[in-house]
């Protein structure tokens, strides 16, 4: 008997001696099962085969079945970790980022137009008249004018508040109104500059103190106005009575009478109240409460305007204004304050106004007068014409208004290559300043307006992507007109002859004796009386306080300034000039991005193209009323919808047949033997038919 070999075999060593075997191959066969090296397999029995298949089963277990696909442990382990880390990855930053205190990125330091920008805006801190708000931020000024207009017949606050003109103490309500309009057209075009560098309340804040006071000069809950008032204070040339002008004192102190001056005519001041308030109605379009009111009273001021009884210069036989804003016209305003209505309403009778022929033609837009090219608060053609190639830019309103349209556009093109040296229009002086005002005093005040204009008409381009512009048969890149505007602001800056800032408070030189009564006498709790402050007016020291951020009147045409106190024509800063100063800058500060709110000023303007009318039923009767070429034509029509925006003339010889295709509209025969016709009306579509 043999051991049982539980291996499957018999331990039994076969005797294959006769085989030869090599002592090699016999070693090797030791190692093999012995069974293996049997000529004849045995049969397993059912235990020995429960065995066999009992180490299958366990091996197939090394597998996870998914059906469609078998994966092993190992990787099925390996898988699911690998999501895990994953899931890890991706979800762990969000986790920390919510979770973890925020140490937000230092800001780039601000550039220069910023560092101005900022202190620009401060000067009508200093310029408020009336109850001044606590956080007005001018340590030296006060409450004042107080019992201005008393006796107003429109409010019981009488004529409270607005603004102080420049360096005396006088409220001119037509550069006060131009000087809003200026800051609102800025805020819409560049809101999110302001909000980046942390002064859009504060510009919003100061054009609300400007249009509360505004809507204090006409009676603005009336649908129609017989007057206007149209300043406080004042003087006359040579007058030797106290007012504004022959007395120097604070604000504050004033005590000699301050009359309310009041127009029964003047379509230049109404037609600039009317942009005002129609501006500042976009500025504030999420108060709909005060846009809307700001919108009645621009709509009300403005069909005084247009009264043909009202029409003319506001200032015309006036001693108290002519001497200081003498206005020569008042079509520009006309245009000015339409085209700001049509904005802020949206409705089409303002911009059919703006783009009215006789406007254009009584104010000479179109006329190549350099000095009509540039912006001031007495001529306002370039500005409105700029204006209104921005809605031919970007919404291209097409017949009846493009005509006129193209004319302003290519009159903007006009001069803007005027403001260029190279083409000679303006002279310049040596140090690299413009000369807009043809070497009169005071330059600076047009100089910002005109860079602010380059500067804005470069980012109309810029906007849609137009490259440049054509001057002439000369194509000019939009880099050199911006380098115009820029080098203009840099020259009050700082980048000039003189090697001094012009904006008080910016840089380490700028004017120490500004022209200004608030500024150059002390607030030391002592009242100085009409003639008391004159001491200070002539006193050769700085100013006790800097009122920063003025802008002065500036150089004369060779470069030269002097720091003089009594000498306005440099020293004496304006609210319309800092209003310009305040546009051009933002135009050109990079702090908050570049280029313009595109969309923000046409917020109020519907579709220009009204939904077209259904068409006609297209009865049998219908067509079978017209003659084959006529229906061909007409189920044409209606397949590609077809719409005209132009009259199409032709000459006709023979019998004509108009068919109007409006509903319930009846046709009706033309017997011409000459003719000149439409072949689609402005109002409904019409069909010609040679018959």
């Amino acid at each position: 008997m043999h051991s049982a070999n539980h291996w499957g075999g018999s331990f039994e060593i076969y005797n294959g001696a006769a085989e030869s075997t090599t002592d090699d191959e016999k070693s090797r066969n030791m190692e093999w099962d012995k069974a293996a090296l049997q000529p004849q397999r045995h049969h397993l029995d059912e235990t020995q085969q429960s065995w066999l298949l009992y180490r299958q089963e366990t091996k197939k277990k090394k597998y996870v079945d998914f059906g469609c696909i078998a994966c092993s442990h190992r990787a099925l382990k390996w898988t699911l970790y690998a999501f895990v880390f994953a899931v890890l990855v991706i979800l762990l930053p969000t986790v920390l980022a919510k979770t973890l205190p925020k140490h937000r990125s230092k800001p780039s330091p601000p550039d220069n137009y910023t560092l101005a920008l900022h202190k620009a805006l401060l000067f009508f801190n200093a310029q408020k008249s009336g109850k001044l708000p606590k956080n007005n931020g001018i340590p030296w000024r006060e409450d004042s004018g107080l019992q201005d207009g008393n006796g107003s017949d429109f409010s019981k606050l009488g004529l409270v508040g607005g603004y102080y003109d420049a360096g005396d103490n006088t409220k001119f309500h037509f550069p006060m109104a131009f000087a809003m309009t200026m800051l609102s057209w800025s805020v819409i075009e560049y809101s999110q500059k302001y909000e980046a560098i942390d002064e859009y309340k504060h510009a919003r804040d100061l054009i609300k103190w400007g249009t509360d006071y505004l809507l204090l000069t006409f009676n603005s809950s009336a649908s129609k106005i017989d007057k206007i008032y149209c300043q406080v204070g004042g003087s006359q040339n040579g007058s030797r009575q106290p007012d504004d002008h022959y007395c120097w004192q604070r604000p504050e102190d004033m005590d000699y009478p301050r009359p309310s001056r009041v127009v029964n005519a003047g379509s230049d001041l109404a037609g600039e109240m009317a942009a005002a308030l129609a501006a500042a109605s976009i500025v504030f379009r999420d108060d709909e409460v005060y846009s809307e009111k700001l919108v009645r009273g621009a709509e009300t001021v403005y069909a005084f305007a247009r009264d043909l009884g009202k029409r003319q210069p506001y200032s015309r036989g006036k001693p108290y204004i002519e001497p200081f804003y003498n206005s020569t016209g008042y079509y520009d305003e006309f245009i000015w304050g339409a085209t700001w209505l049509y904005y802020a309403t949206g409705n089409i009778n303002y911009i059919r106004w703006a783009t009215e022929p006789g406007f254009s033609k009584h104010s000479k837009a179109l006329y190549r007068i350099s000095e009509l090219s540039v912006l001031s608060w007495d001529n306002k053609l370039p500005a409105a014409m700029l204006l209104l190639t921005r809605c031919r830019i970007f919404l291209n309103p097409g017949y009846p208004y493009e005509e006129m349209l193209h004319m302003y556009h290519n009159k903007t093109e006009l001069n803007m290559c005027s403001y260029l040296q190279q083409f000679n229009v303006f002279n310049w002086t040596k140090g690299g300043m413009i000369q807009l005002s043809s070497g009169r005093p005071q330059p600076l005040q047009y100089v910002a307006n005109t860079a602010f204009l380059a500067s804005l008409f470069v980012d109309y381009l810029n906007a849609t992507r137009v490259p440049g512009f054509q001057c002439g048969s000369k194509f000019i890149p939009l880099d050199v007109l911006r380098s115009f505007a820029t080098s203009q602001i840099n020259y009050i800056l700082g980048d000039n002859p003189m090697k001094m800032s012009y904006v008080v408070g910016y840089g380490t030189k700028f004017p120490r004796h500004i022209h200004h009564r608030g500024a150059s006498i002390p607030n030391d709790k002592r009242r100085y009386s009409c003639t008391g402050g004159w001491k200070w007016r002539d006193r050769p020291k700085p100013n006790p306080n800097n009122i920063t951020g003025a802008m002065v009147g500036g150089p004369d045409r060779f470069d030269r300034f002097r720091d003089v106190r009594k000498n306005y024509n440099f020293t004496e800063p304006t609210l319309a000039g800092n209003a310009g100063l305040v546009a051009a800058l933002v135009s050109l500060t990079s702090s908050g991005g570049i280029g313009i709110n595109k969309n923000s000023i046409f917020s109020a303007v519907p579709p220009l193209y009204p939904p077209s009318p259904p068409p006609p039923p297209a009865s049998l009767e219908l067509l079978n009323f017209l003659s084959p070429t006529a229906r061909a034509l007409f189920i044409v029509l209606l397949f590609l919808k077809f719409r005209f925006r132009a009259l199409v003339y032709t000459s006709l010889y023979t019998r004509y047949v108009h068919y109007c295709a409006t509903s319930g509209s009846s046709c009706y025969t033309v017997h011409s033997s000459k003719q000149t016709v439409a072949l689609l009306s402005y109002q409904c579509k019409c069909l010609w038919e040679i018959d």
